[in-house]
């Protein structure tokens, strides 16, 4: 039977968008517990960091999946997030870590309808972790749609922005990250990038977001 390619809830995506399904079960349960904020801490200063993308520079191409409202596993290309859209992208280390789930996430939820409001068509959290993670999260937090969760599960899209955080000799087991950031961008193109050292939270709020549209 041939696919027939789903609506999406979130803003800055339509059907005709080039997203694929792929055949995958849902039927997984979850049981995941944040690490400390001390231990996070810890981890994330002793981070080794990469050079980074730049204001005015074309994002890369790569394609991130997710988990869509009917449960079915997607793919979506940089392009289909971005081209012909302001777009707000950023970044945490880690799903369920204490940061991301006490005030980075959270925050693009409760300001997601005033930076729409701004113009943005498209926000979306990117995190290297796999989709079935990245569904738990989102059902842990109650995300709902107005913030698309993306994993970039081989770190392939953080890599080649060179925002990826190398926390591999410490023991907690994170491996290699994803700095944390925060960027809008337009057509493609960064326009506003707030990049964060190691796991501090100062400059990529949706607060801070909102402040430069």
């Amino acid at each position: 039977m041939a696919a027939t390619t789903p609506s999406f809830a979130f803003s800055g995506i339509s059907s005709s968008s080039k997203l694929h399904r792929i055949s995958a079960s849902s039927s997984y349960s979850y049981s995941l517990r944040p690490i400390t904020p001390l231990r996070a801490h810890s981890a994330f200063k002793s981070a080794k960091i990469a050079a980074a993308i730049s204001i005015g520079d074309k994002l890369p191409e790569a394609t991130l999946s997710y988990f869509d409202s009917e449960g079915e596993l997607q793919t979506a290309t940089i392009s289909d997030l971005t081209k012909s859209k302001k777009t707000i992208l950023f970044a945490v280390p880690g799903a369920f870590t204490p940061t991301c789930s006490q005030k980075h996430l959270p925050g693009f939820v409760e300001k997601a309808e005033e930076l729409k409001a701004k113009g943005v068509n498209t926000i979306a959290c990117v995190s290297v972790n796999d989709a079935f993670v990245m569904k738990a999260w989102k059902a842990d937090l109650n995300v709902g749609d107005n913030v698309l969760l993306l994993s970039d599960g081989n770190g392939d899209f953080t890599k080649a922005i060179g925002c990826e955080m190398d926390l591999s000799d410490n023991p907690i087991g994170l491996g290699v990250r994803s700095r944390r950031y925060a960027m809008l961008v337009e057509d493609g193109v960064v326009k506003v990038l707030n990049l964060e050292e190691g796991g501090a939270f100062t400059a990529s709020s949706a607060e801070d977001m909102l402040a430069v549209l």
